[in-house]
C-alpha cells in the first residue's frame, strides 16, 4: 500500500553546538536539502534555543525546517531561564520537542505538563512534536503498552489533527546506547499507538509517528520501513550532515 503520511525526519540536537558549528552543519544540511529536492519528505532539526535563529537563517530557502526542543506553558512573565513557544516561533521555528523522555527524567515533567506545552505550541502556531516511551524496568514488566497509552492519552490536548501533531515513539533504554527494538516491537508498539490516537483524534488515521532511539544510517532503512512508521526523531546522528542525510534518503 502506497505512504499516504509524508515522512519527517527531525534531528535533536539536544544541548550541542556553538554558534560557528552549528552554522556550518546547518548550511551543509540545509545544501543537501537543497540538492536532493526532496518533496516527498521534510528534515527538520532542533538545535539548543541559542541557535533557532541562526539556524533558522542559515536553513533559508532550502527546505530545511527548524524547530526548538522544548517550550514553557505561558506565552510570557516571571519564568526565568524558560523560553515560550512564541519567542521560538519569532525565532523562525515550526516545530518543537514537548516531553522527551530526558525532560520528564531530568526536569519532573509530568502528562499533564507536556499537554500543556503541546497547547502552547498550538497557540504559537507551532506544531508540537509529543514523545512518548518506555524504560526498561516497564518494558521487562511487559508493560510497554499500557505505558505509551497513558502517556499518549495524557499528553495530548483535544483539538488533535494530522496537521497540528506529530507524536515520537522513543523507548528510554534506547536512547543513545545503541540498543533498539526489533522492526516487529516497533511496529507493535506504533500500530498500538494508531489504535489510542483513534480515541482521541477523528484524524489519528494521518498523525505522523515517529520512532526514536539509536537511530543512524545503517539502521534507518529497516527501522522506517516499520509499519507505522512515518519517519524518525534522530539525535547523535542529527550532529552529521552526511549521516543525518543518509537517514532522510532512507524514509
Amino acid at each position: 500500500m502506497a505512504r499516504t503520511r509524508r515522512p519527517l525526519i527531525a534531528g535533536n540536537w539536544k544541548m550541542n553546538g556553538l554558534k560557528a558549528d552549528a552554522f556550518a552543519l546547518a548550511k551543509d544540511l540545509a545544501a543537501g536539502v537543497k540538492q536532493a529536492g526532496w518533496s516527498d519528505r521534510e528534515l527538520l532539526v532542533c538545535p539548543p534555543a541559542t541557535l533557532v535563529a541562526a539556524i533558522a537563517e542559515a536553513a533559508g530557502g532550502s527546505g530545511l525546517l527548524v524547530g526548538g526542543q522544548n517550550c514553557h506553558a505561558k506565552a510570557s512573565g516571571a519564568h526565568t531561564g524558560d523560553v515560550s513557544a512564541e519567542m521560538l516561533k519569532d525565532a523562525g521555528a515550526t516545530h518543537v520537542i514537548v516531553g522527551h523522555s530526558e525532560r520528564r527524567a531530568d526536569c519532573g515533567e509530568t502528562d499533564s505538563i507536556v499537554r500543556a506545552k503541546a497547547e502552547a505550541a498550538w497557540r504559537a502556531g507551532l506544531v508540537p512534536i509529543v514523545c512518548i516511551g518506555e524504560t526498561l524496568s516497564e518494558r521487562e514488566a511487559g508493560d510497554t503498552l499500557s505505558v505509551l497509552e497513558t502517556q499518549l492519552k495524557g499528553s495530548v490536548p483535544p483539538g488533535a489533527t494530522a496537521a497540528n501533531l506529530v507524536v515520537a515513539y522513543e523507548p528510554v533504554w534506547a536512547i543513545g546506547t545503541g540498543k533498539t527494538p526489533t522492526v516487529d516491537e516497533v511496529s507493535a508498539a506504533h500500530a498500538h499507538i494508531r489504535k489510542v490516537l483513534g480515541g482521541l483524534t477523528g484524524d489519528a488515521a494521518g498523525v505522523r509517528l515517529l520512532y526514536g532511539g539509536s537511530v543512524k544510517g545503517s539502521n534507518a532503512a529497516e527501522l522506517l520501513a516499520a509499519g507505522d512508521v512515518d519517519g524518525a526523531l534522530v539525535g547523535g546522528a542529527s550532529l552529521h550532515a552526511a549521516e543525518f542525510l543518509a537517514i532522510a534518503k532512507a524514509a
